[in-house]
């Protein structure tokens, strides 16, 4: 959703080594995101498929791939395990390397890591617990675009279009292009959804620039009644000048108001996989305390400095 949420680190260096990195950033990409309601509209029934593809720099290979799944206020979405080496095989899509199940009308999220056979899960209350503390803490930072991306408001920053809307910060500029969803529901639902995922790049894999810059460009997607298909974010740093960083991360969204017959039964899967995996504490989930059985289960990524 996690698709995202294109997000790098401000302060030169990079929490999770690139192709990492920019793969749990698909997320929010994929998705552009807190749930506080769910469902359709008068009782509108909702499927929508997005396939998310993200790109660094001109590379043509993608560093991420995703694909969301919602039916009727509730969203799964899939990160794909992509190969680290070009002669690698790739695992597809039927075994995700993450999966996430947005279930607004419970208020919960839980993230599912099926390698380890874990889950973890994550309130509406955590949400808005972070989007207060992180909104207060980036406008005390000294940092222009920490302080800048802290918001709430970029009204004089937004330029906006019938197709596009532009946001400029220090050092840092997004592009975002959308099309006509088929009605209203489906737009707010997917800002729901992208909102989320956003906030959850931000808690289980934090440093990069705040969720609120997204957020905004989120709620005005929506209002327009549109989908976003794709995104451009564009960011100076001294790990980019180094070239360990991109200078510019791209995603491409393929948007289709129903499901494939596959779908569903990747669904079925993840709910069985759910449903087996143990339940553990977030900071065992992103690997920084023990699993359940006393041992460690990641290697999870190094808290930055300025957070």
């Amino acid at each position: 959703m996690r698709a995202e949420s294109l997000s790098m680190t401000t302060d030169g260096r990079a929490p999770l080594p690139r192709r990492r990195l920019v793969g749990r950033l698909a997320t929010g990409l994929a998705t552009l995101a807190a749930l506080s309601g769910g469902g359709a509209e008068g009782g509108e029934r909702i499927l929508l498929r997005v396939e998310t593809e993200v790109f660094a720099d001109d590379d043509e290979a993608p560093v991420a791939r995703s694909l969301t799944l919602f039916r009727n206020g509730i969203a799964w979405d899939f990160l794909e395990a992509l190969p680290k080496k070009p002669d690698e095989e790739n695992a597809g899509p039927d075994e995700p390397a993450e999966f996430v199940l947005h279930d607004p009308a419970r208020e919960r999220i839980i993230l599912v890591d099926p390698a380890r056979h874990v889950r973890t899960q994550i309130d509406h209350l955590q949400l808005e617990r972070l989007r207060a503390s992180l909104g207060s803490w980036a406008r005390k930072s000294e940092d222009p675009l920490m302080r800048w991306a802290g918001g709430p408001e970029f009204g004089d920053s937004l330029e906006e279009t019938s197709t596009k809307i532009l946001l400029e910060g220090p050092r840092v500029r997004y592009e975002v292009t959308f099309e006509p969803a088929g009605n209203g529901a489906i737009a707010e639902e997917y800002r729901r959804f992208a909102d989320a995922a956003v906030l959850i790049k931000a808690l289980v894999h934090p440093g990069g620039i705040p969720p609120f810059p997204r957020i905004a460009i989120n709620r005005r997607v929506a209002a327009a009644g549109g989908i976003p298909v794709a995104v451009r974010l564009e960011i100076e740093s001294r790990m980019a000048r180094l070239g360990r960083q991109p200078n510019v991360l791209r995603a491409q969204h393929k948007v289709l108001e129903s499901w494939l017959t596959s779908d569903h039964k990747r669904v079925a899967a993840a709910e069985e996989r759910l449903a087996v995996a143990a339940q553990v504490d977030l900071a065992t989930y992103a690997g920084k305390t023990d699993g359940p059985d006393g041992g460690p289960i990641a290697a999870g990524p190094a808290a930055p400095k300025n957070r």
